[in-house]
């Protein structure tokens, strides 16, 4: 995880936060709802502040003096479709962080496009939140454009490779991730790898293709086509694009997913054949997701620190409108394979 060192000279509320040793968060309650903070806290912080010569940015008590004391998430979610474990483990996190500093979360959802960028317009032009975090962000992303263009505080769980004007984000590195989760099935003696990935529009379906083909390029594999599939991230998508991965004669003796979801797809298709993931065939997903830990076998994934991650992008932001650096708000984490029991070594 990557952190961030207080500059020395401009004295914002991360250096506050840094120097009295408390979260962004604490100190956004002292400033704004002492009541909810203990009084040796409350003294500490503002001591601190009163030392570091801190004043709170006019655009930051916007947040707490302004109409809507409401953070805005818009779930890009078609009809139907509001189940993905992704997105309630990341509202947990968001939903806790927002709690400690006293402020709403308000929840949207809308299918992926225009209707989506007018659901952005209404919030923002309407003024009925005063800062947004954007979820699964794409290679070119219209939505973080309009909110540069609009200068209305945000941060991104996610990069867009092809947005080159500043924004702040959070990610977790999907290419180190999956080239981890490769290179484990290639020491256990894999060749035969095929790849069930995310929608190429998405951003983080590049970097975990990347890491994938990495790892097979430095032991010199070849990657055959016909296994490199991609899906929607639904589990019916997994479970249909195994059908064709498992089509005799020749299958594949290992399965990455891009997400958890349609890796369970995968076990369940396995299953239907007589067939053991961690045995005839390893899987491994990508999320770590609740529902991993309870598959049979339990699911091998790639882990990314849902609540965590909710709680770092609410810091984030309350930064973001306290004037901290859109510079100094750009963090990449590294991830971690969490292994249990869907992969294992190839059979013979």
């Amino acid at each position: 995880m990557s952190g961030i060192k207080p500059s020395s000279l401009a004295v914002d509320i991360r250096r506050v936060a840094a120097e009295a040793e408390v979260s962004i968060a604490t100190v956004s309650r002292v400033l704004n709802n002492p009541d909810r903070v203990s009084p040796q806290t409350r003294e500490r912080v503002l001591e601190t502040a009163t030392r570091l010569g801190y004043r709170p940015n006019p655009n930051g008590k916007r947040l707490r003096k302004g109409r809507a004391e409401t953070i805005g998430l818009v779930i890009p979610s078609p009809p139907g479709r509001f189940a993905d474990s992704f997105f309630l483990e990341l509202l947990a996190g968001l939903g806790e962080g927002l709690s400690d500093a006293g402020l709403d979360l308000l929840v949207a959802t809308c299918p992926p496009g225009s209707e989506e960028l007018a659901c952005y317009r209404r919030l923002v032009e309407g003024r009925r939140v005063e800062g947004l975090v954007v979820a699964r962000t794409r290679r070119q992303d219209e939505r973080i454009t309009y909110l540069l263009e609009q200068n209305i505080p945000f941060v991104s769980h996610g990069r867009c490779d092809l947005i080159t004007t500043p924004y702040p984000y959070l990610d977790v590195d999907g290419q180190q991730g999956f080239y981890i989760a490769t290179q484990h099935l290639l020491h256990l003696g894999h060749r035969d790898i095929a790849f069930i990935g995310a929608p190429h529009e998405l951003n983080f379906a590049a970097h975990r293709l990347a890491g994938y083909r990495q790892a097979m390029s430095e032991a010199r594999i070849p990657i055959r086509p016909e296994w490199l599939l991609e899906g929607d991230l639904s589990e019916k998508s997994g479970y249909q694009l195994s059908q064709v991965l498992l089509e005799p004669p020749e299958f594949p003796s290992a399965i990455l997913c891009a997400n958890d979801l349609m890796a369970l797809g995968v076990l369940r298709a396995l299953r239907e054949r007589g067939l053991k993931g961690g045995q005839e065939v390893s899987v491994i997903g990508y999320d770590d997701i609740p529902q991993a830990q309870y598959t049979d076998p339990p699911l091998s994934t790639v882990h990314q620190p849902f609540r965590d991650t909710g709680k770092r992008l609410v810091e984030m932001l309350l930064a973001r409108l306290g004037g901290v650096a859109v510079s100094r708000l750009q963090e990449v984490w590294v991830p971690e394979l969490v292994l249990r029991g869907s992969d294992g070594p190839p059979q013979t």
